[in-house]
Parts: structure tokens; sequence; C-alpha cells
């Protein structure tokens, strides 16, 4: 069902600040970058096989963290753990590649017991 953890995601007030501390201090390299709406700024980083994602939005209300697990079955995932009745915060849909293996991958959004976001993608 699940293959590993793809991300784990920190909302930042300065993106360009943030990627230059992560690359600067802990040897992580910059190797995506992504625009969303209303001024969402997406930095992902990596370090070896790992992967920070670091998001910069106006909207205060987009605090705290994430993480992202990847599944080698998205639809079975997505359904299984709709009958399980896990909260759905946001309904699968498309999602950037950010390497040549990801093109065609979906994502989806559930919510962990105290309101954290847990992403999925495949």
């Amino acid at each position: 069902m699940f293959k590993r953890i793809d991300h784990v995601a920190i909302h930042v007030a300065d993106l360009a600040r943030s990627v230059a501390f992560y690359e600067r201090h802990f040897g992580f390299k910059h190797y995506f970058h992504q625009t969303g709406g209303g001024g969402l700024q997406i930095g992902y980083l990596k370090l070896g096989d790992t992967v920070l994602e670091l998001t910069q939005h106006s909207d205060e209300a987009m605090a705290g963290f994430h993480f992202c697990l990847e599944t080698d079955d998205f639809d079975q995932t997505v359904e299984q753990l709709q009958r399980d009745g896990v909260k759905l915060l946001r309904a699968p849909h498309a999602t950037a590649a950010r390497e040549p293996r990801e093109n065609g991958w979906r994502r989806v959004v559930f919510a962990g017991p105290d309101g954290e976001q847990i992403e999925l993608r495949g």
C-alpha cells in the first residue's frame, strides 16, 4: 500500500531565505520550483533521496507542516482510507512531476487525528 515517505513540508515566511539556509547549513540542493494559485511558492530540496518541501504563502492559516507518502496503488489506497472514515481534506487531483517517473501522478490530502495533513502521491 505505502512505499516510503515522499517528502516532509515546512511552511516558511521567506522561501528564498529558507532555501539558502538549508543549502548552506545542511547540504540540501534545490532541484524543483513550483508556483501555485494565490501566490503559493514551493521549493523542493534534496539531501540524498530525502525531499524537503518548503512552501511560502501569504495566507497565514497555512502554518505548520505536512508529510507525504508515496503509494503504489493510488486509487485503492484512497478508497480504503475513505472506507475507513479518514477525513478527506482535498480530493484527488493532478500534481506536477518533479522528475520523469512522476508523470501522470495525482495527489490527495487527508486529515490526521490532530489536524495534521497527510498527503498521498502516486
